[in-house]
């Protein structure tokens, strides 16, 4: 009988403390940025927000704890196949946050693992589609088509994609080497035809400074002629005006009182002076036959002829 009591006082301590662990499971303190999801007898119940929440022991049970805050999930390495059949290794990392606790739960058995599954087939796709020089170009283009295609089942699943990043685009060593000679040739290409600019440039200059020099040397020479040009107009303008004078004079003294007879007397004296100067040797000239009448000579000369005889 002591036996029995002793089980039996055990028994029903493990039952009061089994009751004690089932009443302090009731009740619930929920973090922030958490959601528990509540099943009463196998049944959805409702979803618990942040905060203190009771519940009734036996009959409600917390089955799923969904963190809300953004996550990130890395996407392992896989083998694609580019539109060249060219192989490469691709890897990502995924970013998403649960915003319906219930279809997380509920709508999918693990949104991550499915997540990550339906990126990696995508991103197989779109490969598929790219030659391999456009999957370096167009990762962009990759990370939205990925973000585009999950965006599909966010309502089923209750997730929200942000963005799909691809990390790494690895090509066999044999693609590398062929890639970095190819490289290498239009590095040396972009050289050459840097080079032959550059030659192309420097012609171009020096025409154009030697055509600038012989612009400039004309249109110096065009205006020093046109300075000539002026000066000689001025020149000209100038004893046009000192003649106009000295005819003006001549005529005012000529009208005076016994102008005429001090012009036939200034006359005379410049006979006399031209005269004076016919015996060279040098001059060559036809004389009236009697030099010594002076009004002879003046008929068949004028002072202007006289001028020129002095001159010879």
């Amino acid at each position: 009988m002591e036996f029995l009591n002793t089980v039996s006082q055990i028994l029903l301590a493990l039952f009061a403390i089994y009751l004690v662990f089932k009443f302090l499971q009731a009740i619930r303190l929920v973090p922030n940025q958490y959601a528990h999801i509540v099943e009463r007898l196998g049944n959805y119940h409702k979803t618990l927000g942040p905060g203190f929440h009771a519940l009734i022991p036996f009959v409600d049970k917390v089955v799923y704890k969904q963190d809300l805050r953004e996550e990130t999930i890395e996407v392992e390495p896989q083998e694609c196949f580019t539109k060249d059949n060219v192989k490469v290794e691709v890897d990502g990392v995924l970013y998403l946050s649960v915003m319906d606790p219930v279809n997380a739960s509920y709508g999918v058995t693990d949104y991550r693992y499915a997540s990550v599954q339906l990126a990696q087939t995508t991103t197989r796709s779109v490969i598929g589609q790219m030659d391999l020089d456009e999957t370096f170009e167009e990762r962009a283009k990759m990370s939205q088509e990925v973000v585009s295609v999950l965006s599909e089942v966010e309502r089923l699943w209750g997730i929200k994609v942000h963005r799909y990043e691809i990390k790494n685009i690895n090509t066999p060593r044999t693609v590398q080497n062929a890639m970095e000679r190819q490289m290498t040739a239009e590095r040396e290409r972009r050289a050459v035809i840097a080079r032959s600019e550059g030659v192309r440039d420097s012609n171009v200059n020096d025409a154009q400074g030697r055509r600038a020099e012989i612009v400039n040397i004309s249109e110096a020479e065009m205006q020093r002629r046109i300075n000539e040009a002026e000066g000689w107009a001025k020149e000209i303008e100038a004893i046009a005006e000192a003649t106009a004078i000295s005819i003006e004079q001549i005529a005012d003294a000529l009208s005076q009182p016994n102008g005429t007879e001090a012009m036939q007397l200034q006359l005379k004296e410049k006979y006399l002076n031209v005269l004076s100067g016919l015996g060279k040797d040098e001059n060559r000239i036809i004389l009236p036959k009697d030099l010594s009448n002076y009004n002879a000579v003046m008929e068949g000369l004028s002072i202007d002829d006289l001028q020129q005889q002095k001159k010879k």
